[in-house]
């Protein structure tokens, strides 16, 4: 509540002690209702939602949790992968619910082979919890008729140092005059660095 309660009645009882110790304990119980309505309205979206909110979905949905090495993001964001996972499924969609349950696209790699009925995933993940939910995602979205082989590879970074040169050549024969082996037909000029 942005003004005291005291500022809503008439100026004669400003002076009075009674309805100022009454306004200013009923300014603490109306900031304390704000606060518990603000925290309501964000328990209604999984993104904003309080630890207790999320505890709850998590019971609803089934989700056995550990706090102690799960972060509350990552639960969020397990809460919204389980009420997002609705046929039909293609091996796109598999791609991008496994980008985003990683946090960073690349590090899921999926392919299928339809000849053999093999969906291969590749995984450079080394959070536990992300690679249980990875499982638990695949085997959800994934067709009978498909053998999963999970693989794991070390996400690494490679730089690379390129550089460029212009390399002139001067020609130094004429149409009709340049006599063979005896005048070189161009001399190279220094690199130029671009």
């Amino acid at each position: 509540m942005s003004d005291p309660l005291m500022t809503y009645l008439p100026v004669f009882y400003r002076d009075v002690t009674e309805f100022i110790e009454l306004t200013a304990t009923e300014d603490v119980e109306l900031q304390a209702l704000q606060t518990a309505i603000n925290r309501l309205f964000n328990d209604q979206f999984v993104l904003t939602s309080s630890e207790e909110a999320v505890r709850r979905r998590e019971r609803m949905l089934e989700i056995v949790a550990d706090p102690t090495t799960e972060t509350l993001s990552f639960r969020r964001i397990r809460i919204i992968n389980r009420y997002t996972t609705k046929p039909p499924f293609t091996e796109r969609y598999l791609q991008q619910k496994l980008d985003f349950i990683a946090g960073v696209p690349g590090l899921v790699v999926v392919e299928v082979d339809p000849v053999d009925f093999v969906l291969q995933i590749s995984v450079g993940v080394e959070n536990a919890a992300v690679l249980r939910e990875i499982e638990y995602t695949v085997n959800l979205l994934k067709p009978a008729n498909l053998v999963y082989q999970p693989t794991t590879f070390v996400a690494e970074r490679i730089g690379l140092l390129d550089q460029a040169f212009v390399i002139g050549l001067n020609r130094l024969t004429k149409l009709g005059s340049w006599q063979v082996g005896i005048t070189p037909f161009s001399v190279r000029r220094s690199p130029v660095p671009l």
